[in-house]
């Protein structure tokens, strides 16, 4: 199973879509800052939003479809989902979306 997922700072300011075979060991990583660069520099690790595939190439295609959105279609598609914006990941659990 692979994910495409997207991560907000704080006061979503800032947003990042990635995708990965592992949601909850990748947004850990993301919480604690093990990726040195834009989430880390930002302080994007609240987990928003994500889908789930069964093939990795349509996991890729979708996360390329999502990166080339506007940012307001990013939130259109996050606040449909999840319109508090919380964090989706507790105690290393991810919780569904609505």
């Amino acid at each position: 199973m692979y994910f495409v997922y997207i991560l907000s700072s704080p006061n979503k300011n800032a947003i990042y879509a990635g995708v990965t075979s592992d949601l909850p060991g990748r947004v850990f990583q993301h919480k604690r800052k093990m990726f040195q660069g834009f989430t880390a520099k930002y302080n994007i690790d609240r987990l928003v939003y994500y889908e789930r595939f069964d093939h990795i190439d349509l996991a890729i295609a979708r996360e390329k479809q999502i990166k080339g959105y506007s940012r307001a279609k990013k939130d259109a598609l996050i606040n449909a989902a999840n319109p508090a914006w919380s964090d989706l990941y507790k105690d290393g659990k991810i919780t569904s979306l609505k």
